[in-house]
């Protein structure tokens, strides 16, 4: 697209002035053609199907995170059929034919998806902050989670409606079949142009990674803290003990996610933040760079799904072959019929009818049943040794107040158990 810097910089031999390379079709236009066309593709069978998998999830079922990642799911599609396709199609023409009214409005959709995403990222990380270092204020958790969301979604509007004044459609000065999308002559100086540029770096990522750092910052210190009591003391069976497989892997998919944010907008800004600070030294980079930062920032919105379908697959595999050691187990006669029955019970019920929430708990219940039915089947077996090495010891005697003695240590282990 022709940038402020390229419609002002129009040069000419003679009388006869001549557009700049950028603001005619070349092979920089086609690269970006062909590149957002794979973007779309991929960003669109990625995020769909991630929407899809978590619709069809029952609505007991369905926890907060996968919610808010649901929502990431349609702030990404937003990006993607609406921001690529028209980005697809100014490449192609070039000039923007449009409208007006269009202009503004694609200028508004454009950045509200970009918005949206970084700000739904922001109520996951705060989700996770209360998760692991609160777990306890579970009171109107639910209505949380939706007050965030629904300040994501205000506050991207809110965001995103400056676009639609400062965007609109000018001709070409000394062109003036030439028409464009631009913010030129919009501001009534460098320092309000510059102003406004910061602004929307702050708010869609200076700020949430600001937010973010500081939610998992805080994550890690704590799980640092417990594993360092965790070593001294040795009750304890693990440092991450107190958080519990699943949300463990919730942890490490949602730190993920937010790498992955982070690795792919942040040359871009860098990119902006040299052009703002010192703009004729940023103007002397190759503006096919530029663009390809821009692009590499919206692969962002190819990786979520990514990421989301590679750690429920590792999960899956992984719940199986735990579902199958747990039935190996079982059928071995390791737990008793009791436990066997509070197992199978509890994980039916987590399954069917409880959120994901509720699933840890019963889990975990069915691990502690494991593990105090196993325990006290081997204090019993046992006992049962010691005591029939003493009744061994007892029949080698050969009177009859040993026959006594046998009876008194018989009734003994009776009273025990």
């Amino acid at each position: 697209m022709a940038n402020n810097s390229t419609w002002e910089n129009i040069t000419g031999n003679g009388t006869e002035p001549e557009l700049e390379p950028d603001m005619k079709f070349n092979e920089g236009h086609v690269i970006a053609i062909v590149t957002y066309s794979i973007l779309m593709v991929i960003s669109a069978i990625g995020n769909s199907t991630v929407l899809i998998l978590i619709r069809r999830r029952k609505g007991n079922t369905r926890s907060r995170i996968n919610t808010m990642l649901m929502h990431l799911a349609i702030a990404d599609l937003l990006v993607t059929f609406i921001m690529m396709p028209t980005e697809i199609g100014w490449a192609a023409t070039v000039t923007w034919n449009a409208g007006d009214a269009m202009c503004r409005i694609m200028a508004f959709f454009r950045m509200f998806g970009l918005y949206l995403s970084s700000f739904v990222l922001v109520c996951i990380s705060v989700d996770r902050y209360y998760a692991v270092l609160k777990p306890l204020h579970l009171m109107d958790v639910d209505r949380r989670g939706k007050v965030m969301l629904t300040i994501a979604w205000a506050g991207s509007t809110i965001c995103s409606l400056p676009q639609m004044v400062v965007f609109h459609v000018d001709n070409h000065p000394v062109f003036t079949w030439y028409e464009q999308c631009i913010t030129y002559n919009t501001f009534p100086s460098y320092t309000h142009e510059l102003t406004y540029s910061l602004f929307g770096m702050i708010t869609m990522y200076a700020l949430p990674l600001i937010v973010i750092i500081f939610s998992y910052a805080s994550i890690i210190i704590e799980i640092y803290k417990r594993s360092r009591e965790s070593f001294t003391d040795k009750m304890r069976r693990s440092s991450l003990g107190f958080l519990g497989r699943a949300k463990i892997r919730t942890l490490k998919m949602t730190i993920i996610i937010v790498l992955v944010f982070f690795v792919c907008w942040t040359p871009y800004y860098v990119m902006s933040l040299w052009y703002w600070i010192d703009r004729p030294s940023a103007e002397k980079v190759d503006l096919r760079i530029q663009k390809c930062l821009f692009l590499f920032a919206c692969t962002n919105s190819c990786m979520n799904p990514i990421v989301y379908g590679v750690f429920n697959i590792r999960s899956r595999k992984r719940d199986a072959t735990t579902s199958q050691r747990v039935a190996s187990s079982t059928s071995r006669g390791v737990l008793g019929q009791g436990t066997t029955e509070v197992m199978c019970r509890v994980s039916w019920r987590g399954n069917a009818k409880g959120s994901q929430r509720q699933q840890l708990k019963p889990n975990a219940l069915a691990r502690e049943a494991f593990e105090l039915f196993s325990s006290r089947y081997n204090r019993k077996e046992k006992r049962q040794n010691e005591s029939q090495m003493t009744t061994v010891t007892v029949e080698q005697v050969n009177s009859e107040s040993d026959r006594h003695c046998f009876t008194d240590t018989s009734k003994l282990r009776t009273t025990i158990f």
